[in-house]
C-alpha cells in the first residue's frame, strides 16, 4: 500500500519498483506509444495490499467510492509517488504517456492536470494526457471535459455500463441485465466516439465488450474509433472484424461517390 510504504520508510523502493515495471512495457513496445493508466484500485482492493487495512475504510459500494481522480486529490503524497515513478520511466523512454481514470467532474480533471504539471509532466508532442470515459457525467459533459485540454479518451465500458444501467456486474442475480449492447450504452458509446472525432481528440476503448461482441466492434469502427483493446485470445479475430468493417465502409463510400447527383430543380 502506498501509504504503508510512505510511513514505513520504503518510499524510494516503492517508486523504483513501479518505475521498473513501467519501463518493461515501454521497452517492449518502443518506439510505439505506451499509455499508462494511473492506479484505480478501490478501497477493497487497496485494503488487500500489504499494510492496506490500516489505511482503508470499509465501503458499502467500493465501485462508486474512494477511487480514481478523487483519491489522487485527497492523498496527493501517495499520487506523487506514482508520478515520480512515471518521471523516472520517461527519462529512459519518451514513448510513455498517462491516462487518468474515474474522473467525475471537470474540476477533478483540471486539478489532476495541475498535479501532473507541478511534477514536470506537461502535455507535449511526446507526452499525452488521456482520460477514461466511464462515468455518465463524462458522456453528458464530454465537450466540457475536452475543453480542459486532453489528447485522448478511452472508453471503460465495464464501469460505464454498470453506472448507466444501475447493475452490479459482479452480482450473479443481476448478471443477465449487464449488457454493453443495451441501447442506452450504445448511444453513449456513439456519442463519445463521434464527439471526440468532431473535436479532433483520439478515442479508444478498453474493456471486454469488443472481445465478446463483434457487433459492437463493427459499430465502433463505423463511428470512427481510433483503436480497440481486446483480450489476447481475440486479437486475430478482432483484426479480421475491423478489416471487414473498414472494407465495407470504403465500399459504401465508393458507391456513394459513383452515384450521379440529381440536378437541381429549375427555378420558376
Amino acid at each position: 500500500h502506498p501509504r504503508h510504504a510512505l510511513e514505513s520508510g520504503h518510499r524510494e523502493q516503492w517508486i523504483e519498483r513501479l518505475a521498473e515495471h513501467i519501463e518493461r512495457f515501454c521497452a517492449a513496445f518502443a518506439p510505439r506509444f505506451v499509455l499508462y493508466r494511473a492506479s484505480d484500485f478501490n478501497t477493497k482492493e487497496y485494503s488487500s495490499l500489504t499494510g492496506g487495512q490500516a489505511y482503508e475504510t470499509e465501503e458499502e459500494n467500493p465501485m462508486i467510492g474512494y477511487r480514481g481522480a478523487a483519491r489522487y486529490l485527497h492523498d496527493p503524497d501517495a499520487f506523487n509517488m506514482e508520478l515520480e515513478a512515471l518521471k523516472r520511466a520517461r527519462r529512459r523512454f519518451a514513448n510513455l504517456s498517462v491516462m487518468v481514470p474515474f474522473v467525475r467532474t471537470t474540476k477533478e480533471l483540471q486539478e489532476v492536470k495541475r498535479m501532473l504539471a507541478s511534477q514536470g509532466l506537461r502535455r507535449s508532442k511526446t507526452f499525452e494526457l488521456w482520460m477514461m470515459a466511464e462515468v455518465p457525467s463524462n458522456v453528458l459533459l464530454l465537450d466540457e471535459f475536452l475543453d480542459v485540454g486532453i489528447d485522448g479518451v478511452s472508453i471503460g465500458s465495464n464501469d460505464l455500463t454498470q453506472l448507466l444501467l444501475g447493475v452490479d456486474r459482479n452480482n450473479p442475480t443481476l448478471a443477465e441485465l449487464f449488457d454493453e449492447r443495451s441501447p442506452a450504452v450504445m448511444m453513449a458509446l456513439e456519442h463519445i466516439v463521434t464527439t471526440c472525432k468532431r473535436r479532433g481528440v483520439k478515442v479508444s476503448i478498453c474493456c471486454q465488450a469488443p472481445s465478446e461482441y463483434p457487433e459492437i466492434t463493427r459499430k465502433l469502427v463505423e463511428w470512427g474509433i481510433d483503436s480497440v483493446s481486446v483480450s489476447p485470445d481475440m486479437i486475430d479475430e478482432t483484426r479480421r472484424i475491423v478489416a471487414d468493417a473498414e472494407r465495407r465502409l470504403a465500399h459504401e463510400h465508393e458507391e456513394r461517390a459513383r452515384k450521379p447527383r440529381m440536378p437541381a430543380a429549375p427555378h420558376s
